[in-house]
């Protein structure tokens, strides 16, 4: 008898779509409690800037400092950190900034034009962004991947200068989060966390230097300072919990499918893993190596609450049909977990990354595969892409008109300024002609 109470759905059932929209519904908006913290805490960042600080620095990672100048990291601490892991560390760090960065330089944008018969002379400028905030979770719940995943692709791009703000909750730095701060080019390191880190980068302060983009995960508090600063600054986006979905056609492992669902679920109680199976016996049998493995798990009061309130085990009638759901539901991550996984490609238009075969597991992805792992959550993967190098550059059109060129576009311009009552615009238009 089963113990773990993971819903076990069909996709053939009357009420199935409404049960599955009910399972995917999330609320992303922050409770008041936190709205009013940041709103007090954005406010006193731009108001008094180092001073606050300061003071919320001490108040919430219990960081003693007395100048700003102090929350800055030097560059050699960070080199240290690098020099000072051990081989395999250091290695594995290595290779997953060489893939990732490799990965990355095929998405750079190049500036281009065309001439038209005229003369006239239309085009884009590619041009990377001047400074970019890069918000890294700190102490305990530090996450080096986050670093080589936001940090390299701005530097592929071009960008001018990469500020980092990583949380040290009583002072307690976390080398591998150094280190890949030193692997990757970061120019500036500030031991600042929370909303009142994205506000120093929003605001600017005497110390820290305001940014024109913020990338990065955090907290809910995090989260919701980026979402106000939003139009002072760029953000990536306002994530939501992690998610995967896995296709199966009974082809493969009962285990490693338990697992993927367990690599997910693990993050947090939110956290959404969902299997589309079309083999009844299959699903008995992730369902129990899902009992059999779970105790094994360190975070498995986590795991379980997870599975339980968010996670499901879905039978289908057919890959088609799975595609379909998967659609629907535009997962952070895909896995195909399929003998004859590359046919099924094409049928996929919405998901964050896609996970080809039996071997593509998502953890690889997560860490050193090569793609970035900020992923469109909640839904968003039917508008949104991954982070990439595009996300740290920007475009600017090019318009140099031609004296002939502009006999012929003065006159439409005129006519349709006239249409729209803007006479200064078309007589602007009509002066060239």
């Amino acid at each position: 008898m089963s113990q773990t109470a993971i819903r076990r759905l069909d996709a053939r059932a009357p009420d199935f779509s409404a049960t599955l929209d009910a399972l995917l519904a999330f609320e992303s908006s922050a409770d008041e409690r936190i709205n009013q913290a940041v709103t007090e805490i954005l406010c006193a960042v731009r108001e008094r800037g180092d001073a606050a600080v300061l003071e919320y620095t001490r108040r919430f990672d219990g960081l003693d400092v007395h100048s700003a100048a102090g929350l800055e990291v030097p560059r050699s601490e960070l080199r240290a950190a690098l020099d000072g892991l051990g081989k395999p560390q250091r290695e594995a760090l290595e290779l997953a900034s060489e893939r990732v960065r490799l990965y990355h330089e095929r998405q750079k944008g190049e500036s281009w034009t065309y001439t038209e018969a005229d003369g006239t002379v239309l085009g884009q400028k590619v041009t990377p962004l001047d400074r970019v905030g890069l918000y890294v979770p700190g102490g305990r719940a530090a996450y080096p991947s986050s670093v080589l995943m936001n940090a390299i692709p701005a530097k592929v791009a071009g960008v001018g200068e990469l500020i980092m703000t990583a949380p040290t909750p009583m002072g307690e730095k976390n080398p591998l989060v150094l280190a890949a701060a030193a692997i990757t080019g970061v120019d500036r390191v500030f031991t600042v966390g929370g909303a009142q880190a994205v506000a120093a980068l929003a605001y600017g302060t005497q110390a820290i230097p305001r940014v024109d983009k913020i990338v990065g995960p955090g907290n809910a508090f995090v989260a919701e300072a980026k979402r106000r600063v939003f139009g002072t600054v760029g953000i990536d986006m306002v994530a939501g919990p992690s998610e995967v979905l896995i296709i199966s056609d009974g082809s493969g492992h009962a285990d490693w499918v338990a697992m993927d669902l367990f690599a997910q679920a693990e993050h947090d109680d939110l956290a959404q893993s969902i299997l589309l199976c079309t083999d009844a016996a299959f699903i008995d049998a992730v369902h129990a190596a899902i009992d059999r493995l779970l105790p094994e798990m360190p975070r498995a009061e986590t795991i379980a609450r997870s599975l339980t309130g968010r996670g499901a085990l879905i039978h289908v009638e057919s890959l088609e049909q799975a595609c379909e759901i998967a659609n629907h539901i535009a997962p952070e991550h895909l896995e195909l977990a399929l003998d004859q996984a590359e046919g099924w490609i094409e049928k996929i238009r919405h998901a964050g990354a896609i996970f080809v075969g039996h071997w593509a597991v998502e953890a690889l992805g997560d860490y050193c595969a090569g793609p970035n792992h900020v992923l469109p959550t909640m839904r968003s993967a039917r508008f949104s892409s991954p982070l990439g190098v595009y996300d740290f550059q920007k475009r600017s059109s090019v318009v140099q008109i031609s004296r002939d060129g502009a006999q012929k576009l003065a006159h439409a311009a005129a006519i349709l300024a006239d249409g729209e009552g803007l006479q200064a615009h078309a007589r602007s238009a009509r002066m060239r002609l």
